[in-house]
């Protein structure tokens, strides 16, 4: 037998302060670059956690976070689950209604806000009459004028908080943070996260073939603190000792290049909208980026072209994977197994562009319409269904709890198919495939072929309605500044990789494209533009 510890949050902070306490925090705020080390980190972490208790949070309360990549930040997700509540990271990109409706859900006691998001909560505080107080993550001393009741510094909640231990009697299976969906459809989904599924999740992240997270890398974690815990980066890093880099409020991608060049970035991680616009900056500015050896890329699917550019032109490694708010987040990474690395160029780039094979501790399966498992042969397509430790069992108080969660199994919605390797290459979403004439046609594959083109930035593909047809594709395109192509030169682009019932009927040429929260094509949007703009064509 052996000894049942409990696996929770603190444990990881408490020996990245024994063991790595000299390492290096390096945040961009509101008003410059702060730099603390983890020994500094977490006794202000302990002091925070001590604060809240006076403000009166309790074990099992919900405490919201509005806030960028910053070292208060990622006190916050130390702190609060530290002292048995409940860690809720809002997305600051949603809308002041859906902000208002998610606090309100999640009954959040207490929330820390950076100083540009005040405006957002002033204009609905009269919709959230719960909130106890709000804790203004600063650098200023002195608090503006604001119509918000109870607000707070953060930095003097620090100064005048005794420095108490975390809660030693923790359960592993108790709440420990929550994240909401980002909502193309209906109100957002809550999900909750366990102390256990948390740490579980972070040791998997430091799997050498998975992200290998470890005490030598710089991580910079450019996806958002409020989408699935930053794919759970801050939590791995802290424990492992890695140096962290916060690139802070509204970065562009100037200031990301400037870090990587600076701080000696070694792993970074990002929507693929964010290293396209990266990409767009580098290829007129070269920058040294050379300390990079692996980039993560998710949230959608990365053209093939983004991932070939990195690796040959760049030579940082480009590594695509997929998760879901639900699955907090890791599930596939796209790494070559040892005897794929002699294989010829463009086979492993067919590889390295699929979202990759299982990681360890999570099962699969692929679902056809009938009900049965699709064979792995790269063709036949199926629902995606998951399980394992740190997949949700169910949504937070949301009757669509059984449409997504069944005989133990996550249903997610995206349409799949696997190869005899095990890699899994996402179709589409089922609500985003389009039915031609009976057949299926992937706007994922359209949408990844296009962005090949060299004079294209970005496109999104949407289906129509059709009355002969049933539904026919439609490409949304835009191009790279100086850049010219047209609706002729595009099809024929696609039209040597798809049949001809595969191509698009229209090309529509935008500024840009409208976008989810959290940096993906908000493909609901964009139909009823194409419906509207073909209506007066």
């Amino acid at each position: 037998m052996m000894m049942n510890v409990p696996l929770t949050i603190p444990m990881m902070l408490e020996h990245a302060e024994r063991l790595f306490g000299k390492k290096e925090i390096v945040s961009r705020t509101d008003r410059g670059v702060k730099r603390l080390t983890y020994r500094e980190m977490a006794s202000r972490t302990r002091k925070l956690s001590s604060a809240l208790k006076k403000l009166g949070v309790q074990r099992g309360d919900r405490v919201g976070t509005l806030a960028w990549n910053h070292f208060r930040h990622l006190e916050a997700y130390f702190a609060i689950p530290g002292m048995g509540a409940v860690l809720h990271t809002i997305n600051i990109r949603l809308s002041p209604q859906q902000i208002a409706y998610i606090i309100n859900h999640a009954e959040d006691r207490v929330l820390l806000l950076d100083p540009d998001l005040l405006p957002v909560l002033e204009s609905i505080v009269e919709e959230i009459p719960k909130v106890r107080a709000f804790i203004l993550m600063t650098d200023e001393t002195t608090l503006p004028e604001s119509k918000l009741p109870n607000l707070v510094l953060y930095e003097e909640l620090i100064q005048q908080a005794e420095e108490e231990p975390f809660v030693k009697d923790l359960d592993e299976n108790a709440p420990a943070g929550m994240c909401y969906t980002s909502a193309t459809t209906g109100n957002p989904k809550g999900v909750v996260y366990t102390h256990r599924s948390v740490v579980l999740h972070a040791m998997a992240l430091g799997l050498a073939d998975t992200a290998a997270v470890s005490e030598s890398d710089t991580a910079m974690p450019v996806v958002p603190m409020f989408h699935v815990n930053a794919w759970g980066l801050p939590f791995a890093a802290t424990w492992f000792g890695s140096k962290q880099v916060f690139p802070g409020p509204k970065f562009t991608p100037q200031i990301l290049l400037d870090l990587i060049e600076q701080e000696k970035v070694t792993i970074s991680a990002g929507v693929p909208t964010i290293w396209l616009a990266v990409l767009q900056v580098l290829e007129k500015n070269p920058r040294d980026i050379s300390s990079l050896r692996t980039l993560l890329c998710g949230g959608s699917a990365a053209p093939k072209s983004l991932i070939q550019t990195f690796e040959e032109k760049y030579g940082v490694p480009f590594v695509h994977a997929y998760g879901m708010t639900e699955t907090s987040p890791l599930v596939f990474l796209s790494r070559l197994k040892s005897y794929q690395q002699d294989l010829p160029m463009e086979e492993k780039m067919s590889f390295r562009a699929k979202q990759g094979y299982l990681v360890p501790c999570l099962e699969m399966k692929v679902v056809g319409s009938d009900g049965k498992e699709v064979e792995p042969n790269g063709e036949e397509m199926g629902e995606l269904l998951l399980r394992g430790p740190w997949i949700a069992s169910e949504y937070y108080q949301d009757e669509r709890t059984k449409d997504a969660f069944r005989d133990g199994w996550l249903y997610t919605g995206d349409v799949v198919t696997v190869d005899e390797e095990g890699f899994v290459s996402i179709v589409d979403r089922t609500k985003d495939l389009i039915k031609s004439g009976g057949e299926w046609i992937s706007s994922v594959d359209l949408e990844n072929a296009l962005m090949a083109h060299p004079a294209v930035f970005e496109a999104a593909v949407v289906s129509v309605p059709h009355p002969k047809w049933q539904e026919r594709p439609v490409a949304c395109v835009v191009l790279k500044e100086g850049h010219q192509a047209t609706k002729d030169e595009l099809i024929e682009f696609l039209a040597k990789d798809f049949p001809k019932w595969w191509l698009p009927d229209h090309v529509l040429f935008l500024q840009e494209i409208p976008k989810t929260s959290v940096g993906k094509f908000l493909k609901r949007k964009l139909r009823e533009y194409v419906k509207e703009a073909l209506g007066e064509s």
